[in-house]
């Protein structure tokens, strides 16, 4: 017990004295993306690198088709579409659209591969194509905007509202950063919409009413065609969006060796020189430089493993003292490249101060937690390192005290030492009085007042 409180007094002080160091600044260089909202995710773990107002509410534009795109490769996952199913175009998709708006002038009775309007989707983002769609998949455009939204609340996406599958404005058509990143990670699941928004041209074979179609993808980091200089060469996509409400906006990922980063940037603004020329269009080199930045300035690192933190803690019924509680596993978090991870404050919190044997290895005994700055990092189960058997004789020993330890019987010895105390009494007080009263009047007295027949 002592030494487990020895080892108990070693990590306190450790731990107090790591929180009298000060907390590192800078860690990374400074960053601050010119746009309205934005964020950095690490894409295998979803870990957030950098944020800013990723909750507030805001217009999405056409990077709501990414929502449309997901519903469609649903059904065709699920076998209610097939990609090279020729969809008739119908009146009622192609009405009521802004004439402004994104479109490849697909016309009402013009037959199209389900496939094809995908890639009028995501890559052209034509707007008529997502109306097309939905009624495919939903029967109605109305039917298709509940699916999108109850689809938004299954994903956790609690900032977001729809009102239409394209993104043309509506004020009560919203958003946040956040909940795109989390629309865009479920729709990267699907191979055919990676392959899809990491397009850069696209060819649709001429149909029924109209030539053959070749666009190229809007998205800036993946192709010049329509903008110089923002190209990005670890960019796979993904998709822009850009209203007068809602700004320059833009969806991005890359990937650099094992890494992937998702971007999202919203509300941009196009800067322009005193001639009204624009000489920069930050959606994209503000989603670029937020992407090189990541890369540039964080890593995966191990932060605990079982080698790292091993204390001890005491077992009772065995001959065994202590037994050796370490980290169950690694943890490891994009961090910056400069943080180190003899930096994290390190907190061992065990179930109980000692432990019965007998004690199985790999026993849960505890927790430990890993934090740096007010934020805390995971945590790892601590668990023993190796079995530890019971003692018998302690045992038994043990379970004998435990036993006469009840209250209950307690109470019954208790009454049983009264019992006999008070029987014991009475012996003393009236046991000799009974047999002198025998002697007088069994003893010679009798005897001789007895006159009985002689022989």
């Amino acid at each position: 017990m002592k030494k487990y409180r020895f080892t108990a007094l070693f990590l306190a002080t450790t731990l107090f004295l790591s929180l009298l160091l000060p907390v590192q600044a800078g860690l990374v260089d400074e960053m601050e993306v010119k746009a309205a909202a934005a964020l950095l995710v690490e894409g295998d773990t979803g870990e957030i690198l950098y944020e800013k107002n990723k909750d507030e509410r805001r217009y999405p534009a056409s990077l709501t088709k990414i929502m449309t795109a997901l519903l469609t490769i649903r059904a065709l996952e699920e076998g209610t579409l097939e990609d090279g199913q020729v969809i008739t175009v119908s009146a009622t998709a192609i009405s009521g659209l802004d004439a402004d708006g994104s479109t490849q002038d697909i016309k009402a009775g013009e037959e199209i591969t389900v496939r094809d309007l995908l890639y009028c989707v995501l890559v052209a983002s034509a707007n008529e194509a997502c109306n097309i769609l939905a009624e495919a998949v939903a029967g109605s455009v109305d039917t298709f905007v509940e699916q999108m939204n109850e689809t938004a609340a299954a994903l956790g996406m609690e900032g977001t509202h729809f009102t239409n599958p394209h993104g043309l404005h509506n004020d009560d058509h919203y958003t946040t950063a956040y909940d795109i990143w989390l629309m865009t990670r479920e729709a990267m699941k699907y191979p055919l919409f990676r392959e899809i928004v990491a397009t850069v041209d696209h060819y649709v074979p001429a149909t029924n009413l109209h030539d053959q179609r070749h666009f190229y993808n809007t998205n800036a980091l993946l192709t010049s065609w329509k903008y110089i200089g923002y190209t990005y060469r670890n960019a796979i996509g993904i998709k822009t969006g850009n209203t007068s409400q809602s700004g320059q906006c833009l969806v991005s990922a890359a990937v650099k060796g094992e890494r992937t980063l998702y971007a999202v940037v919203l509300g941009a603004e196009n800067v322009m020189d005193s001639a009204g020329k624009v000489t920069d269009r930050q959606s994209f080199s503000e989603s670029k430089r937020l992407l090189e930045w990541g890369f540039d300035n964080f890593a995966r690192q191990t932060i605990l493993g079982p080698m790292d933190l091993q204390g001890q803690v005491a077992v009772t019924l065995s001959k065994t003292e202590q037994v050796v509680a370490a980290p169950a596993g690694t943890l490891a978090a994009m961090l910056p490249k400069d943080l180190e991870p003899a930096d994290f404050t390190i907190t061992p919190i065990y179930d109980q101060a000692s432990v019965e044997a007998p004690v199985a290895k790999g026993q849960k005994l505890g927790v430990v937690t890993v934090s740096y700055g007010g934020r805390e990092y995971g945590s790892l189960d601590l668990v023993a390192l190796t079995d530890v058997e019971r003692d018998e004789w302690m045992y038994r020993k043990s379970q004998l005290q435990a036993f006469f330890n009840q209250l209950w019987v307690r109470i019954i010895l208790v009454v049983l030492a009264v019992l006999v105390v008070t029987l014991l009494v009475r012996v003393l007080l009236f046991g000799g009085r009974r047999r002198h009263g025998g002697f007088r009047y069994g003893g010679r007295a009798s005897r001789r007042r007895y006159r009985g027949r002689r022989r």
